[in-house]
């Protein structure tokens, strides 16, 4: 339960940890960067990651453009070491109050006030729930490197199993969700309160934009459910759509058989979640 032996360098700023993860690389290290490190510390104590240099990003923290939320129109961005407890108890507006109410899923208190939006959406954990909300309102990841700023759009993030389009020498500095969605809800299944989730569901009810369904721990990756989403558009908000719009999304995936479930029982569970999700978010919006 110890990690392998690393190197430790502490960022001053965005410019500066740009600059360490280039010249560790030069140097043949494997750097990684940390800032909560609630998923990166744990892997490497079970020595699932072995990076040879850690880059520490605290320093960042003080800086208000990467600790801070910001409205821009019918955006909201949030910096890169905003934790998820912020989230949680932040005054989002009924647009992306969807937002707080997914974070009562993360981990324990403790894991969320330390943890950042940034670092679970670079991880990439295909049923972190940050993940899942990236795509249910196409967020957008703004990260910094050697060539300056750029932006990628949530539905080219994920890769893979842990793998996203954040190039080695990059640095995410904020996360900007683009479409607001005051019907909108976030629920999964695990074992226990605060375990990793089995499988999750987020969902948006829009009759202007069309609906969304999103699921984690079906794939690789998270992944939205075109056949659920077209019954969404054009139907009739209720019970029957609802329960439809699940039949639909445990029809259209092929997920794993692991020690978690078989594909059967994920089946089960995706048809189960995103039924519940769709009621919850009808209420919310209901209840503006």
């Amino acid at each position: 339960m110890k990690p392998a032996a690393f190197r430790y360098h502490r960022a001053h700023d965005v410019t500066d940890a740009v600059g360490l993860l280039g010249e560790l690389a030069a140097a043949g290290e494997d750097p990684k960067l940390i800032a909560g490190g609630q998923s990166l510390m744990p892997m490497m104590n079970f020595r699932l990651a072995r990076p040879t240099a850690l880059v520490d990003l605290g320093p960042l923290r003080r800086e208000p453009a990467l600790n801070s939320f910001r409205r821009d129109g019918s955006s909201l961005t949030i910096g890169a070491m905003v934790t998820h407890r912020a989230v949680e108890v932040a005054e989002l507006g009924p647009d992306f109050a969807v937002l707080s109410r997914a974070m009562r899923w993360v981990g324990h208190l403790p894991i969320r006030s330390r943890g950042t939006v940034a670092g679970s959406v670079v991880h990439g954990d295909a049923t972190a729930e940050w993940c899942l909300l990236a795509l249910l309102l196409d967020a957008v990841i703004v990260a910094e490197g050697p060539g300056g700023p750029r932006e990628i759009p949530a539905e080219e993030m994920f890769h893979g199993f842990y793998t996203t389009a954040v190039e080695p020498d990059e640095v995410v500095t904020a996360v900007r969700f683009t479409r607001p969605s005051p019907r909108a809800a976030l629920t999964e299944f695990a074992r226990r309160h605060g375990d990793f989730a089995i499988v999750d569901a987020a969902v948006s009810i829009d009759a202007e934009h069309g609906g969304r369904v999103v699921l984690g721990g079906v794939a690789p990756a998270p992944v939205r459910v075109p056949e659920a989403e077209a019954l969404l558009d054009g139907g009739v908000p209720g019970p029957d759509l609802f329960a439809e719009c699940g039949e639909a999304a445990a029809a259209a995936i092929d997920p794993p058989d692991d020690a978690a479930g078989s594909a059967a029982y994920r089946r089960r569970l995706a048809r189960t979640l995103v039924t519940r999700a769709l009621h919850e978010a009808w209420e919310k919006g209901e209840t503006r």
